[in-house]
């Protein structure tokens, strides 16, 4: 899940294909840069990373994916998009693959009361190949332990989250976002860079009778930091460069609009070696399920830290 991708300019006649197929959003096509589209009778959510496969009748996609792919995509930008019930905004093709390949599950987890879309051993998937995925890896179909702790905190403490706006980093499932929705956030941004992440968080919302909230498929680091009251991120701490890369980014949205900043991770070394753990303050630790343990190399525990530089 690495948070780069290569872009280049909107050609003129990607624009004005993209009217062509999709009349009733001229005005919005015409200004793609940056693209905040909203459709009320579909989602589409295209960026660099999306692979369309032979069985998916999406070519009109790919072209709206060029028409937009330099400037990434907000899926359902504040006070647009009447809701009518979230899985017919779907591609029926794509909701179908997702609802297919997943099982609903809200068991062995932090938090029960959230029902999410997840990959499984029950899953067909689980058990091919890697190669026979035919999309990204699916970071968003794995309930991270970092993310269930934050989660989990949030659900137990709505005060953090309640008439708040909240801005979820490499969401993934949604389910912190979901969390934060369930505590009463005012306001709620669930970020990825993968736009199947896009389609399953509004999948999950629905399960969980929620109205989906705006999501943005892009790299967020590449952009100026917007005012949030509270920021989270769960198991985002993998790799080193992009430990370096958000840790100044979030000093960057502390010193500008002092933010709060919850960061979820079960005690992965690239986290615990970092030196943002000197700008740390533990708020809660919290005991993994036995079926999250067995999923995540024997991790037994996850931790929800404040972030003070």
């Amino acid at each position: 899940m690495k948070m780069t991708h290569q872009r280049g300019p909107v050609t003129p006649a990607e624009i004005s294909l993209a009217t062509r197929l999709f009349p009733q959003e001229k005005q919005l096509l015409a200004r793609a840069t940056p693209a905040y589209l909203c459709f009320g009778t579909r989602l589409m959510a295209l960026s660099p990373g999306w692979r369309v496969f032979a069985s998916f009748s999406m070519n009109h996609y790919v072209v709206l994916w060029k028409a937009v792919r330099s400037s990434g995509f907000l899926l359902f930008p504040w006070g647009h998009c009447p809701w009518r019930g979230t899985g017919s905004l779907l591609d029926p093709k794509m909701k179908a693959f997702l609802e297919e390949n997943t099982e609903v599950t809200s068991s062995g987890t932090l938090t029960p009361e959230i029902q999410l879309r997840l990959l499984t051993p029950r899953c067909k998937f689980w058990w091919e190949r890697a190669d026979l995925w035919p999309l990204r890896d699916p970071y968003w179909a794995i309930y991270w332990p970092g993310g269930q702790a934050l989660s989990r905190y949030l659900l137990d403490n709505p005060d953090v989250v309640r008439g708040r706006s909240v801005l979820d980093i490499g969401s993934g499932c949604g389910a912190t976002a979901i969390a934060a929705k369930m505590s009463g956030a005012l306001r709620i941004l669930a970020n990825d860079i993968d736009p199947i992440a896009g389609m399953a968080i509004t999948l999950n919302c629905e399960l969980n009778q929620l109205n989906p909230f705006p999501i943005l498929i892009k790299n967020i680091l590449d952009l100026e930091q917007d005012k949030w009251d509270l920021v989270v991120l769960g198991d985002m701490f993998y790799d080193e460069d992009l430990a370096d890369s958000l840790l100044q980014w979030l000093k960057n949205c502390f010193e500008t609009h002092r933010t709060q900043v919850l960061i979820g991770d079960p005690g992965r070394p690239q986290f615990s070696g970092h030196s943002i753990q000197h700008q740390l303050h533990k708020v809660a630790e919290y005991s993994l399920p036995e079926p999250t343990r067995q999923d995540n190399n024997g991790l037994t525990t996850s931790t929800v830290w404040q972030f003070q530089p």
